[in-house]
């Protein structure tokens, strides 16, 4: 059963009650992301979520980790370019503990200077880390290209310049300005009872006093076109060519979920099929979207050796080509559909899952997405809706971005 209570500093609590399970996920999610933060400030998001963890004014960093784990419960934290989650995942007895655990390190973070420069260091390493997976940077540079000046154009972990100028002080006023109650969701699914929850988020952050709101965003005007190739000694060229998509609210999203399952989403794709099982011109290839809240966009990658470019660059035109002519069948999109329902349904037996689809249905709707609407919206999608959402995605011209040995392409 799904339950939303709204605390009197602006806290979202919402619940999942799942009595046959033992154990409960919990989340505190905050809606601020790397999209938030001002020249020079590029990392700072990512870089709280790493402090947060390295001491509070009343525990320790190990005491953080010591606690969770003899109740055999796991403890961690992500960062998206629109939100920053701390989450646990323990028996239900121990939720209590736990959402104490996660009320400390997201309110109240010592930011300790030694511990900070130890932190400082990690990043940085986590920074230089991307430069040996080229998939990964090759993205990072794509979306640096595509948003232009944009901040959904900032890598999450920010820059070396960035994350070595942030002081002590700027944190922790980027902090305060931001980690406020209004801005905040508590998410849990599992072996809970509403009311309990609520209660205890009360006692934890409920003494938060708000801020100014949730950051006002700004839509990116427009989006990068054309090629930019960077040079790097790697084995294989890899490339990511994207186009304008739709928002995480669009009506056309769920089309767009269906086309982007038979180009490039799975092994029985288009794209798989074409470029790696028929030609084996790639080992990884793959179409991807991303949805935020005022824009999107449709991606294509593929990693393969110098010498098989150009082969892989006629097989995208051709395939772009026939999507955007509607060379669709029936079938392809049943199967795209069953593909899409069946993972959804399949998520349901992770309370992990069930948590993060709870709070971005918060995030984004403001309000309680039901998976059987999601289904429902998908099974409604029609050919026809496949083929004029391919046309939408594929009508402007390209970004394309290209690193490795480029030199000639």
């Amino acid at each position: 059963m799904y339950r939303k209570t709204l605390l009197e500093n602006g806290i979202a609590v919402i619940s999942e009650s799942l009595p046959y399970f033992r154990s409960v996920t919990l989340g505190i999610w905050v809606k601020v992301g790397s999209r938030d933060e001002a020249r020079g400030e590029e990392g700072l998001c990512h870089f709280i979520e790493h402090m947060a963890f390295k001491g509070t004014a009343k525990r320790s960093a190990f005491d953080i980790a010591k606690e969770i784990e003899a109740v055999g419960g796991t403890l961690n934290a992500f960062t998206t370019k629109e939100y920053t989650c701390f989450h646990a995942k323990v028996l239900a007895k121990d939720v209590p503990l736990a959402l104490d655990i996660l009320s400390d390190i997201v309110s109240d973070p010592l930011f300790d200077p030694e511990e900070m420069e130890r932190e400082r260091g990690v990043v940085l390493q986590e920074i230089k880390s991307i430069e040996d997976q080229p998939e990964e940077l090759v993205q990072e540079l794509f979306y640096a290209r595509f948003w232009k000046d944009h901040p959904l154009g900032h890598s999450i972990a920010g820059s070396e310049e960035t994350v070595k100028a942030f002081s002590r002080e700027r944190v922790k006023e980027f902090f305060g300005r931001h980690w406020r109650p209004e801005a905040m969701i508590v998410a849990a699914v599992g072996a809970l009872d509403h009311g309990e929850l609520v209660q205890q988020v009360r006692k934890t952050l409920g003494e938060l006093e708000p801020g100014d709101g949730v950051p006002r965003r700004i839509p990116p005007k427009e989006t990068g076109k054309g090629k930019e190739a960077f040079s790097k000694d790697l084995e294989q060229v890899h490339l990511c060519i994207g186009f304008n998509g739709f928002p995480q609210t669009a009506p056309e999203r769920y089309p767009a979920l269906v086309f982007n399952a038979l180009f490039g989403g799975n092994m029985s794709s288009r794209l798989f099929q074409e470029v790696r099982e028929r030609r084996g011109l790639a080992y990884s290839v793959y179409s991807f979207l991303r949805g935020y809240s005022d824009a999107g966009l449709f991606g294509v990658y593929v990693g393969t050796t110098k010498g098989e470019v150009n082969k892989v660059f006629e097989v995208l035109q051709r395939e772009f080509e026939r999507a955007q002519k509607g060379e669709f069948t029936e079938e392809e999109v049943r199967i795209a559909k069953e593909y899409l329902k069946g993972g959804i349904l399949l998520s349901l037996e992770s309370t992990e899952e069930r948590m993060i689809h709870l709070a971005k249905s918060e995030i984004y709707f403001g309000r309680h997405v039901p998976i059987e609407e999601t289904i429902d919206k998908i099974e409604a999608v029609s050919l026809e809706d496949v083929k004029e959402v391919s046309r939408s995605l594929l009508a402007e011209d390209p970004c394309l971005v290209l690193l490795g040995d480029v030199e000639g392409l």
